[in-house]
């Protein structure tokens, strides 16, 4: 019987206060400091090259297309011509590189406050951007978030995807899952605009999903949440969308389907089947 437990290095991916898994590290490629955080590179068991920060698996070579399709696609299909994207977090350019599939977007703006995440990701995780950084639609701001809303003008995105930390991850996390920084987001956004946000789990941490939700219906007339099984974060990742207008629930597989060919948007795991059976999911109450 394999030897799994004792030697090697191991990471320790925590599941909730009370639980955890254990994933052997093959091999680390590099680690970094920055002013905010520890970036690492490794590779993992089962999961390929893993992006790891501060100890925490954020993205792996065999999975992270099933938590950048979930976040970008529905907010991007829900929308009928999203030309203008801002995209807050999302340092390795997976997101931004999702949201560039979709051949209406003439400017996808993505705002990151660690420089060095972007670096080490240009310079690294060329295998998960796929060249987004340099797409001549793409504008990279190293700046922090909440102050580039802010200063952002009214009504000029069409849709905004927040993939941020989790809104557990501590208090400096906490003002982007805010009511507040939600009516701003509003104020930037169209009048057709369309907004989704990373929502951690909402099993293990009832308590911080349920002040997201509730702060982002007290600002958008139309909200839906749905979940993804994400292996390599050995849970749940919830989601939450916000609309001006349209609402997801009435879309059906064929238009979703329609939407990603007409765009040339290639998938390996959303389409309508799927998009359409995530909002029927529901979220685990108790």
């Amino acid at each position: 019987m394999e030897d799994y437990i004792i030697g090697g290095i191991y990471v320790i991916e925590p599941t909730s206060p009370k639980l955890a898994s254990l994933f052997k590290a093959k091999k680390i490629f590099v680690t970094e400091k920055t002013p905010y955080q520890e970036i690492m590179l490794a590779e993992i068991e089962d999961f390929g090259r893993a992006l790891i920060i501060d100890n925490l698996i954020q993205s792996t070579e065999r999975d992270e297309y099933i938590y950048h399709e979930s976040l970008v696609h529905p907010a991007m299909v829900l929308h009928p011509n999203p030309r203008k994207v801002l995209i807050i977090g999302g340092g390795e350019g997976a997101t931004l590189r999702e949201v560039l599939k979709h051949k209406t977007v003439e400017e996808a703006v993505m705002v990151d406050i660690d420089e060095k995440v972007v670096e080490f990701s240009k310079k690294y995780l060329e295998y998960m951007h796929q060249g987004s950084f340099y797409d001549k639609r793409a504008k990279v701001i190293i700046m922090d978030g909440q102050k580039y809303v802010r200063e952002s003008p009214d009504n000029y995105y069409d849709v905004v995807i927040l993939d941020l930390t989790d809104p557990y991850a501590g208090e400096a996390a906490k003002p982007l899952y805010s009511e507040k920084f939600y009516r701003e987001i509003h104020r930037i956004l169209r009048e057709d605009g369309v907004v989704v946000t990373q929502a951690g789990n909402s099993f293990y941490y009832r308590e911080a999903y349920d002040y997201v939700y509730n702060n982002l219906s007290k600002v958008f007339p139309q909200v839906v949440e749905y979940w993804v099984w994400i292996p390599s974060f050995t849970y749940t990742c919830n989601f939450i969308l916000g609309s001006k207008i349209y609402d997801p629930r009435k879309m059906s597989e064929e238009e979703v389907d329609k939407i990603l060919s007409d765009r040339g948007v290639k998938t390996k795991f959303l389409n309508g089947k799927r998009f359409i059976g995530l909002l029927k999911l529901g979220i685990i109450k108790g």
